[in-house]
């Protein structure tokens, strides 16, 4: 019995929708619900052993199962966002021109001002909102599973 905690129909079909994204780019074998329990119970059992011989586990000592969906969840977009090799063999990425970049950084001010009110460049931000622009394209991938789905 799966134990996922869907809060709804649609967030069960956007998990996968993105669980079948992740298979398309070469990330996981298996885009199923059990596959996702299998890998959960595989952490956790790595996590157990990792604390029984005294290393250090970052996070959680044991994954709930909702829980490592998320995780799975945000990994595969910030791999998606962060162009990783992987994912290039399996997916050609659409250009990202300077316009565009100057075009989210003038719309989206506010996520580039500093707590004191001054602003970043965009000579020190270029990066982020590429990755930005690449989960805008991550997203758009999913909706288009979706719409499939559907």
């Amino acid at each position: 019995m799966n134990t996922f905690c869907f809060s709804g129909e649609a967030e069960k079909k956007y998990a996968l929708a993105c669980l079948e994204f992740a298979k398309r780019l070469g990330l996981i074998d298996d885009s199923s619900l059990d596959a996702v329990a299998l890998r959960c119970q595989a952490e956790n059992a790595k996590r157990k052993q990792m604390l029984e011989k005294g290393e250090i586990v970052y996070g959680l000592k044991a994954f709930p199962l909702s829980v490592y969906l998320d995780y799975e969840l945000t990994r595969f977009k910030l791999d998606f966002a962060s162009e990783k090799d992987p994912i290039k063999k399996n997916y050609s990425y659409t250009p990202i021109s300077k316009k565009e970049k100057k075009a989210y950084y003038k719309n989206n001010r506010d996520l580039f001002t500093r707590y004191n009110g001054d602003k970043f460049r965009f000579s020190e931000v270029d990066m982020i909102i590429e990755k930005k622009l690449r989960e805008e394209q991550y997203e758009d991938e999913i909706n288009n599973i979706l719409c499939k789905l559907s």
